[in-house]
């Protein structure tokens, strides 16, 4: 919309061409043909658009008076037509008023007023007055920039308060939970608590009533025991009374007999009230020291109780403090989450309004830039004209010169006789043409001199010239030995290809072969490599695969090895003796899938313990049957199955000496 609006008077650049205002691009200058006084820059001459400022207004009823803008556009037709097609919703009228109300009876129409505002149904922009030079486009452009560098620095500001409100939210929220599981941890601690203290009490209250009753039983032994003393006394009194009477008589015995046995008794009963006595004392000792150890440890828990209850309580205020501190750090990061999004708004608009001003830049920049475009258009036009016109002239000279060499005649005898306004004689008939035999037909008669006709006859009597060419009075021979040369290569090329098919042939059945010996080959090996594998890693498994199975000639043989405890399949993730043994049972298949007379192996039992070589000498037996081994060894269990012992041996000399031993 901005493009299209037309503005008012425009102010003159240096160059006296209009400029449009806020950085528009003016509509492009009329132009109309000169007549026979053209100007020498090419023909064409600008012609100035009508001004709008003191333009009276037409009569247009579809439009309330208004003019269409096209209609004050001037030039040729085909100028006009585009300016009209771009200007076609655009109306010009005399104020501002006068444009809302024709926006508001038309808004499919545009309207421009003398002073350069543009108002449309959707669209406004200011008129002329007010437009910003590019000194002031290019200052806003700055402030702009300073605006969005310190929005920047402010939001970087922010985002560094923002991660440490969440760094300070995350420690807050780790505090909190740390004082969660410590209140937990102290609740846990304090059941236990409880629970001790329930259990001694229950210990102290059974430890009560077994002291109660252990009281109640020293009692009644202590009453036993004072009876017990007592019917002693009596006893001894009866005794020494029976003693002091006299004896007239023998007296009874068994009386004797039963008193003695009753004091007997009664001592026995003494000293099982005594012992019995002494035993619940140290009973009665026992439980009042565990009683006592009871209470001390009540105490204990009681103060334990206290101390966890204090713990308690300091945690519940530490977690409300974590809360507060939670709730403060929530409430800050909402203020710099609000401020964030406060910068990012201005720092949009700032952009946004950066954005605006470079665009504004740019436009005043490419106006300027093609209004420079169409000063070298206009200089570079008065130079052309100026080059055309003394090539022009040089040209004149040359043919002057040429005339007057050549045929002997000057300039004036030259336009006199060949000048435009002689008749020119008729063209010669072209070939298969015939002429009319009447003399005063027009094709046999000289016609008036037009440059253009003339100019074509020129090229075409030139394009015949060169079309003859030049006479080669060799061209026989020539034909001949190329003809000949043809002959020898075609009988060269089909023996050529000929030879080609031959040898397809040959590489086709070449490879036929040798793709069924390498499948034979491959299949009989990886049958035997999962035999031997399994012999020499006992409930491992291996294979071999190939890499592109359906392209046998070309494809590669990948081993996989599993041990067993192990499931890996890349070799470079085994040990050095996993390694070592499936090279060994790759070789030892290769040599039962073909078997050979000789087979020579050097030391390739070095990475084997004590039971991979054993199992390795057991193969080796097995192809003593039907070959002859060679091996290089240090193992002296190798040496055990050989037949045969060489030895490589260095005297004092430095002389080496070859000792051979045969074992059987």
């Amino acid at each position: 919309s901005l493009n299209r609006a037309l503005p008012g008077p425009a102010p003159q650049t240096p160059a006296g061409r209009e400029v449009s205002p806020a950085g528009h691009h003016p509509a492009p200058p009329a132009f109309e043909e000169r007549g026979p006084g053209r100007s020498p820059g090419g023909g064409v001459a600008p012609l100035a658009a009508q001004p709008l400022g003191g333009v009276a207004p037409l009569a247009a009823p579809a439009l309330g008076g208004a003019v269409p803008a096209a209609e004050l556009v001037g030039g040729d037709a085909e100028a006009r037509r585009a300016v009209g097609w771009v200007l076609r919703d655009h109306v010009v009228v005399g104020t501002l008023d006068d444009a809302e109300a024709l926006v508001a009876a038309r808004p499919d129409v545009v309207a421009v007023t003398a002073d350069g505002d543009v108002l449309g149904a959707h669209l406004a922009h200011g008129g002329s007055a007010g437009a910003p030079t590019l000194i002031e486009v290019q200052a806003a452009v700055d402030e702009a920039a300073q605006e969005l560098a310190r929005l920047d620095a402010r939001c970087g500001e922010l985002a560094e308060d923002r991660e440490a409100a969440q760094a300070r939210r995350r420690d807050a929220a780790a505090l909190v939970e740390e004082l969660a599981q410590r209140r937990r941890a102290a609740e846990q601690a304090r059941a236990g608590v409880a629970q001790q203290l329930g259990r001694l009490a229950g210990q102290a209250k059974g430890a009560a009533g077994e002291a109660e009753r252990a009281t109640t039983a020293a009692a009644k032994a202590q009453d036993a025991l004072e009876q017990a003393l007592a019917e002693v006394e009596e006893c001894a009194e009866r005794l020494a009374t029976a003693e002091e009477i006299p004896v007239e008589e023998e007296p009874d015995t068994s009386r004797r007999d039963r008193l003695a046995a009753d004091g007997a008794n009664a001592r026995q009963t003494e000293m099982e009230a005594r012992l019995q006595l002494r035993t619940h004392e140290e009973r009665v000792k026992g439980l009042a020291g565990r009683a006592d150890s009871l209470d001390r440890a009540a105490r204990a828990e009681e103060e334990a109780r206290a101390r966890a209850e204090r713990r308690r309580a300091r945690l519940a205020y530490e977690a409300r403090v974590a809360r507060a501190v939670a709730d403060g750090s929530r409430q800050l990061l909402a203020h710099v989450e609000v401020s964030l999004r406060r910068a990012e708004e201005e720092r949009t608009a700032a952009e946004h309004a950066k954005g605006l001003r470079e665009r504004e830049l740019a436009d005043a920049r490419n106006h300027g830039r093609d209004l420079k475009g169409e000063l070298d258009k206009l200089t570079d036009s008065v130079h052309r004209g100026e080059v055309l016109g003394a090539e022009k002239r040089l040209r004149i000279e040359a043919l002057e010169g040429r005339a007057l060499e050549e045929f002997g005649i000057d300039t004036a005898g030259l336009v006199a006789e060949y000048g435009p306004d002689q008749p020119v004689p008729p063209s010669p008939p072209a070939d298969g043409e015939e002429l009319p035999e009447d003399p005063e037909h027009p094709r046999n008669r000289p016609g008036p001199f037009v440059r253009a006709q003339q100019e074509k006859r020129l090229k075409a009597a030139e394009r015949a010239y060169q079309q003859l060419g030049k006479v080669n009075p060799l061209a026989l021979e020539e034909f001949a030995a190329l003809e000949e040369r043809h002959q020898f290569l075609s009988t060269q090329l089909e023996d050529l290809r000929k030879t080609r098919a031959d040898l397809l042939q040959v590489v086709k059945e070449v490879d036929a072969r040798v793709e069924q010996v390498f499948t034979e080959a491959y299949h009989d090996t990886a049958r035997e490599f999962e035999g031997v594998f399994s012999r020499l890693f006992p409930g491992g498994e291996g294979r071999l695969v190939l890499t592109d199975p359906d392209n046998m000639l070309a494809t590669g043989v990948d081993v996989e090895a599993r041990p067993p405890g192990k499931k890996v399949k890349r070799l470079s993730l085994l040990s050095g003796g996993e390694r070592s043994l499936t090279a060994v049972a790759l070789l030892v298949s290769i040599f039962k899938a073909r078997p050979s007379p000789f087979y020579v192996m050097d030391e390739v039992e070095a990475a084997l313990d004590d039971t991979n070589l054993q199992r390795l000498i057991r193969i080796m037996e097995e192809l003593q049957e039907s070959s002859q081994l060679i091996v290089i060894t240090h193992q002296k269990r190798t040496m055990e199955v050989a037949d045969a012992l060489y030895g490589v041996s260095m005297q004092g000399d430095g002389v080496s000496k070859v000792i051979s031993q045969r074992l059987r």
